[in-house]
């Protein structure tokens, strides 16, 4: 989707970069290279993905400007249903696909809520009803939205996408800039390292359940 997007920007080549951040492997750079699209990937590791985004995605933009490139695209490879790493001003573009069930959009949670554009892929392969479902429930989660069906491998759907990315706010850099919304809570002992199970070895930030006795 990201490929067919940049295409349909029709920005001269190299003016275009993508940063991916994942948790273990990726092999996204692969396609970029093969079109010639400058590219970075940064793995979190142990480290939160979420955190490990954060922390990092100023550097992104610092590594951008140095290229010269006209725009950056940052993508966090899903992250945990919990977060949004979304700034403030900043076009921020969640994707889901058609297939995950239409109450998907009511369990995405901050991904989806503060999202400015929310693209839906494999429209294609489900019904009418279906889409028009799904579209209603993202809408139910976040009325501000703007919903777009993009076929990724067509390339359907892509241009209107870019036509939002040309509309995006024109930045140097994301320095002072607010998240729109927080990041989970930490820190508890297994955020340092720990591998023993059972309440003695459990310190920090711990949120336990009451189970029922029935």
């Amino acid at each position: 989707m990201i490929l067919k997007t940049i295409a349909a920007l029709g920005l001269p080549g190299g003016s275009v970069g993508v940063v991916k951040f994942d948790s273990l492997t990726s092999f996204d750079h692969q396609r970029y290279d093969e079109q010639g699209i400058p590219n970075q990937t940064a793995f979190a590791g142990k480290i939160c993905p979420d955190h490990f985004f954060v922390s990092n995605v100023e550097g992104a933009v610092e590594w951008g400007m140095k290229k010269g490139l006209s725009v950056l695209v940052t993508e966090s490879a899903g992250l945990c249903n919990r977060c949004s790493p979304y700034v403030n001003g900043i076009l921020s573009v969640c994707v889901i696909d058609n297939l995950s069930g239409v109450n998907t959009p009511r369990k995405i949670g901050p991904m989806l809520k503060y999202a400015d554009i929310v693209v839906v892929t494999k429209g294609d392969i489900v019904s009418q009803a279906e889409r028009e479902v799904f579209a209603f429930n993202v809408h139910e989660v976040n009325a501000a939205a703007i919903v777009l069906f993009v076929n990724g491998i067509t390339g359907q759907g892509a241009f209107m996408l870019a036509r939002y990315w040309q509309d995006a706010l024109d930045i140097q850099t994301l320095r002072d800039r607010k998240l729109r919304f927080t990041m989970p809570a930490a820190i508890c002992s297994y955020c340092t390292g720990e591998t023993l199970i059972g309440e003695p070895y459990q310190m920090g930030m711990v949120k336990r359940v009451g189970f029922d006795d029935a």
